[in-house]
């Protein structure tokens, strides 16, 4: 399987998901026109991911700013993870905010309260601070 890469761009995320070494990597802003449409190709890849993955997945997520329909295909993503954990998949997942927004922590708790596998939440001050309407 192919390393999945989509290159940032202003309303758009970098996406960055290696199977040689199980690290799953999404970073920037999310608020493309269609927020579906983009993220489709990203759940076809993640599903075929999943259904030959056996051991363990590393996340990391740095969202500075998502809007509400990227808040969504990012809670379904996170979703699919959390099937895998429940198969018996160790998801390890590091959600990077900005210590100095409380709305981007918040974002950030709401997906953890809806999901069965534990993930860290790590607070740091970022260099350019951005709202985030999750």
């Amino acid at each position: 399987m192919e390393t999945l890469f989509l290159e940032s761009t202003k309303a758009t995320p970098k996406i960055e998901f290696d199977p040689d070494k199980n690290l799953l990597s999404l970073q920037g802003q999310s608020y493309p026109e269609n927020a579906f449409k983009f993220y489709e190709p990203v759940f076809a890849w993640v599903d075929t991911y999943l259904a030959t993955c056996r051991s363990e997945i590393f996340a990391e997520v740095r969202l500075s700013y998502a809007n509400t329909s990227s808040s969504k295909c990012i809670m379904m993503l996170l979703e699919k993870f959390d099937e895998a954990f429940k198969r018996g998949v160790n998801i390890q997942l590091n959600w990077y905010c900005d210590l100095e927004n409380e709305s981007e922590i918040e974002c950030a708790e709401e997906f953890q309260e809806e999901l069965s596998f534990p993930f860290k939440i790590i607070s740091e001050l970022a260099k350019n601070s951005e709202r985030n309407d999750c």
